[in-house]
């Protein structure tokens, strides 16, 4: 098809995807498979706890936003967590609510005890924002869009064990892509990006140059390709390690796809889904 579109003077198309999908083949060209490729999808794992928390927790946020600020107080952020709340992945009911309790006291520390304005509207919640490169039709759903100083700001929400460092919100491909995306889609300047973490109350912040953000363009445009090309293959019948190996390690543990993937049991432990909660 390639050769044809060349032929007709026409550009190739661009290849849709979102810094996950990225990020998913440059960690695990298997995981990838299995997950975005496969029909039908090798069986998952059970829910993981950490994973219902952090979902429990974007989503109330998100619900603060959208409700009017003469509203908002400190027992709607509790209403919020507990309607939100999900079950999935505790040992039992008395695991899942001390989590639930201790979920409820984060989301209100983060609204009244630290810098957040409790009352504030942000540019954006929960929103899809979009960007291309020469190879790439980037989009990714961003937390928060904050507007400071006439510039836009990209936050993350992190609620897992491991607090967040500025080299971590440096490293992040996907909120590079979205201080990208967000300037594109709203037409006005977004070069700093933050990672909330919510247990902590502490802020990883990186502010990017242009030249920074240009790096991890090409970073996501190279990813993409060897995507492309993957996707490509297997669409031709190519499915074995040659061109989706695995990448076995400890980290194994935690995926969803362990069970269906020989080399991941043997480099890692087998966990109970409860098992990256903080005791």
């Amino acid at each position: 098809m390639s050769d044809q579109l060349e032929l007709l003077g026409m550009p190739e198309p661009l290849y849709p995807c979102t810094p996950t999908r990225l990020v998913n083949w440059r960690d695990c060209p298997r995981r990838y498979r299995f997950t975005y490729l496969d029909k039908p999808q090798p069986p998952r794992g059970p829910a993981w706890a950490h994973t219902s928390i952090g979902a429990a927790v974007h989503s109330a946020l998100a619900d603060w936003w959208g409700t009017p600020p003469e509203r908002r107080d400190p027992e709607l952020a509790y209403q919020l967590v507990r309607k939100r709340w999900l079950s999935d992945g505790f040992a039992d009911r008395e695991q899942s609510a001390a989590a639930g309790r201790r979920a409820v006291d984060w989301v209100k520390d983060y609204l009244y005890g630290s810098e957040t304005d409790p009352l504030a509207e942000p540019v954006g919640v929960e929103r899809t924002v979009n960007a291309r490169t020469s190879r790439l039709a980037l989009s990714g759903r961003v937390d928060l869009i904050d507007l400071r100083d006439d510039e836009l700001v990209v936050v993350d929400y992190k609620t897992g064990r491991r607090e967040p460092t500025e080299e971590d919100a440096f490293a992040s491909l996907a909120l590079a892509v979205y201080a990208v995306a967000t300037a594109r889609t709203y037409r006005r300047q977004c070069v700093q990006v933050e990672l909330h973490h919510l247990p902590t109350g502490t802020r990883a912040v990186a502010r990017y140059d242009l030249a920074g953000l240009e790096r991890k363009l090409a970073e996501a445009d190279s990813l993409g390709e060897q995507a492309a090309a993957a996707d490509a293959a297997f669409a031709e019948g190519r499915r074995g390690d040659d061109v989706f190996p695995p990448n076995p390690g400890p980290g194994c543990s935690f995926c969803d796809f362990r069970r269906s993937c020989p080399e991941g049991r043997a480099a890692s432990e087998d966990r109970p889904p409860w098992s990256a909660l903080k005791q």
